[in-house]
Formats: C-alpha cells, sequence, structure tokens
C-alpha cells in the first residue's frame, strides 16, 4: 500500500512539473524601429534596403502584412504602452501623463525583469509639461532599469548618434565623440539579458535608428572622418537600416547564447511610416516616405514575430493589427488576466499559436498629432479600403495616395462604407463622452 501511495504521490509532482513547464512565462523583446516604414524591409519587397536578420525572423515565425501604426511617434508610443486610443491618453506630444499604466507595469507585477532602452521622449520636455525633469519616470512605469535618450535632456542638447546624450539609470554617461548611441542601447540590452536569463525577463527597445538626422554609422566608411559624423545627407539612410537590422542580429544572438531562445517571443515593429524625405524602390514601385501623413505609408509599418517554442515557422498573416493590440497580447503570453488592464486593443496571440484564425476586420486610428503642421482626423481601414469622418472613402489597395474618391460603389463597397461609418459614429460618440469619464484615466 506504502509502495503504491508513494508511486502516485510521485506521479502527481511529475505531472504538475510538467503542467508548470507548459505554461512557464516566456521572455519579451519587443523593438520597435523609429520611422520605418513597411517598406523598408526587404522581406516586404524593398530593392534598396537588406536586412537579413529581419528577414529571417519571418522565416523562424511570422510576418505580418497588415500592421497599422499611428502616423507619427509620441502618438504611437503611448498607443502601443498602454493598449488605448489616443483620444483617452494622448495629451501632448513627447509627453505620456503619469496617471498611466503600461505594459511594463503590468509585466513587471507579473514577476518579470524589466528594462527599457533607446528613445524615451514621453516626460514633456518640449511643452513644459510638469516634472519633466523627474529621472525616475521609466521606473514609475514599470521598467527597473533603463538606458535612453531624451529622458531630461532635450535635444538640442545632445543627439541620440556619435557622441550621444544618453541618461543611464539616472547618471549621464560620459559623452564620447567615437561613441555611436544605437551601439550603446543594444549593448546594454545585451548586458541586461546575460544578467537576467535564469528569470522571465521585458525587454522594450524604442530604437532611435532610422530617425533623422541621416548620418553615418560605424560601419560606413565616412564614420571613420569625424567631420564627416554629422552631415545629414539622406545618401546615409540605408547604412541606418543596415545597422538596426545588424542590431536585431546581435539582440538574437545573444538570446540564443544564453539558451533562452526558443521561449522568448520576440517582436519587431516600426513606429511610424518612413521620413517624408526618403524614397525607396521595392519590388511593387517606388515608395515615397509618409510619416505624419494619414495616408497609408504614414502608419503602415513592418511587423515580425518569432517564438520557436510556441509559433510556427515561414507563417504570412493578413490579419489586420494596429498598435492597441500589443499590451494585450503580451499580458496573454504572460499569463495576465484580462481584468488585470484596461485596453482599447485585441490580443494577436490566439493567431500566432494557431489557437484561432479568427481576425478584426477593421481598425479604427484616432490622430491627433499635436505636432507641426500635421492634421488630426480619424479613419476606420481595413487592408483595402478606408472610410474618414468627412465621408472620404477610398480604396487603399488600388489608390495608395488617396487621390480619387469612390462614388460610385458596388453593393458590397457600400456595405463595408456603411459599416466603416457605424463603427465611426460609435467612437465620435464614445469620444465625445470620454471628456467626462475618468474610467481609462486612473492613477496606478
Amino acid at each position: 500500500m506504502f509502495k503504491k501511495n508513494t508511486f502516485l504521490f510521485f506521479l502527481v509532482v511529475i505531472l504538475f512539473s510538467c503542467s508548470k513547464k507548459e505554461i512557464k512565462q516566456p521572455n519579451i523583446v519587443l523593438i520597435m524601429a523609429d520611422d520605418m516604414g513597411y517598406e523598408c524591409i526587404s522581406a516586404n519587397g524593398s530593392t534598396q534596403y537588406r536586412t537579413p536578420n529581419i528577414d529571417q525572423l519571418g522565416k523562424e515565425g511570422v510576418q505580418f502584412k497588415h500592421c497599422y501604426s499611428q502616423p507619427l511617434c509620441t502618438p504611437s508610443r503611448v498607443k502601443i504602452m498602454t493598449g488605448k486610443y489616443n483620444f483617452r491618453n494622448y495629451e501632448d506630444f513627447g509627453y505620456l501623463n503619469p496617471n498611466q499604466q503600461t505594459f511594463a507595469n503590468l509585466l513587471h507585477r507579473a514577476g518579470y525583469k524589466t528594462c527599457i532602452a533607446g528613445k524615451w521622449q514621453l516626460n514633456g520636455l518640449n511643452r513644459g509639461n510638469p516634472n519633466n525633469q523627474d529621472i525616475d519616470r521609466p521606473h514609475h512605469f514599470g521598467f527597473d532599469e533603463y538606458c535612453l535618450w531624451q529622458l531630461n535632456h532635450r535635444r538640442k542638447d545632445g543627439e541620440r548618434y556619435a557622441d550621444p546624450l544618453i541618461t543611464q539609470n539616472g547618471k549621464d554617461l560620459p559623452r564620447n565623440e567615437n561613441s555611436y548611441g544605437p551601439q550603446i542601447f543594444a549593448d546594454y540590452v545585451c548586458n541586461f539579458i546575460d544578467r537576467k536569463a535564469g528569470n522571465p525577463f521585458f525587454v522594450y527597445y524604442p530604437m532611435v535608428l532610422v530617425h533623422d538626422p541621416f548620418v553615418p554609422t560605424p560601419d560606413s566608411p565616412e564614420w571613420n572622418e569625424p567631420w564627416r559624423q554629422e552631415i545629414n545627407d539622406t545618401t546615409y539612410f540605408p547604412d541606418m537600416v543596415a545597422f538596426a537590422d545588424k542590431i536585431v542580429g546581435q539582440i538574437e544572438s545573444k538570446l540564443k547564447e544564453k539558451g533562452v531562445w526558443e521561449n522568448t517571443l520576440f517582436i519587431f515593429i516600426a513606429d511610424n511610416g518612413t521620413n517624408k524625405s526618403i524614397v525607396s524602390k521595392t519590388n511593387y514601385g517606388v515608395v515615397n516616405g509618409g510619416k505624419g501623413l494619414s495616408i497609408n505609408t504614414g502608419n503602415h509599418v513592418p511587423m515580425f514575430v518569432s517564438w520557436p517554442e510556441k509559433i510556427k515557422k515561414d507563417t504570412v498573416i493578413n490579419a489586420l493589427i494596429s498598435l492597441a493590440d500589443f499590451l494585450p497580447a503580451l499580458c496573454d503570453a504572460a499569463g495576465i488576466d484580462s481584468t488585470e488592464y484596461k485596453t482599447d486593443g485585441k490580443s494577436f496571440l490566439p493567431l500566432l499559436t494557431g489557437e484561432t484564425t479568427k481576425t478584426q476586420n477593421e481598425v479604427f486610428i484616432h490622430y491627433s498629432p499635436r505636432w507641426g503642421r500635421f492634421k488630426s482626423n480619424r479613419w476606420v481601414m481595413n487592408g483595402k479600403y478606408k472610410l474618414y469622418r468627412d465621408g472620404r472613402f477610398y480604396n487603399t489597395a488600388n489608390d495608395t495616395l488617396e487621390q480619387t474618391l469612390l462614388t460610385n460603389l458596388t453593393k458590397q463597397e457600400l456595405k463595408i462604407k456603411q459599416r466603416f461609418q457605424k463603427i465611426i459614429d460609435e467612437k465620435e460618440n464614445e469620444i465625445a463622452f470620454s471628456l467626462n469619464d475618468t474610467t481609462f484615466n486612473v492613477t496606478y
């Protein structure tokens, strides 16, 4: 009897251990390039830029064809970090109100070691927002460690590339004209992985590449001539794309070296379309950058996902993804209950794991840039059609620059337009209500 009970006990222990292994939290690495439109990746049709490491992510995992950001950086950053539409929390350019909860807050509470490196620009430096010199703001938003540009120093005080002005865990790094900001950030991320590989960790790396100024990288011949390091010339844009891709490869190699690559959810995206001064050649034509604009080149961005333990290799997904979907997806992967947060997004994790093929049929974009001459707007779109709040309706698959209004609609197009209009009307009412609604804007 004793032997039988002992056997049953060990059987239960083994089964419990196996079940725990199955639900082990994955490491999460989210890399977001700056101003890199869909057309900049060779796997997406670029014939001008080489991105072998990013392309490989698609071969080892999933390539998304229809990921849509906001057309400008801060609107995208506050949306992806909070999982909410901009009308709920985008108050000013370069600012995220401390009353918001981010994906790092949630993952930190779920036991993750958290790190951010790269571009911050969320303290409200340029508009004099309250407490914009707060060097603990990344900690407040859930990050254990940070290595950042534009935390409490404005851009005019120091750039991000050669001789960068970088603040690391409360202290400014020594300036060095031979240092290259993107490499400092990448090395910091790799060091963090070195130190935290025994625990579930979350790395958020909002790159400074490939934002202007367009300057040489350490891999450019001109880097060895210091006087050329600050010359802004679009000639160097391909070198910057190549260096961004090189960093992706460096971080992937570190994850493999530490033996954690298989259980790492690794995501590469961008915050908005390419700078308007950049013209890119692709196998489907020449593409002018659309950063800041509401046309698709303003917010159609690359998205590649790898997670060897969980997702199929070499898969292309045509589902529509918005930046609001990332917070619920990361929380879903980490096993965080959906009652722990509010979101306007929908987790795309089931699409990765094959649990479902059901997708959202359209995405809603609320865009209020509050920067430069860019215009505010709202629209609903899918992979083919777009309807603006003022009634303009386009077939964006055939008319990428939105030059020809659709007027003589087929029955199918009329149904699509009516469905889009219903969504816009619902959102207009919700936006009006949100002016007096505090449920989304609470202090955490």
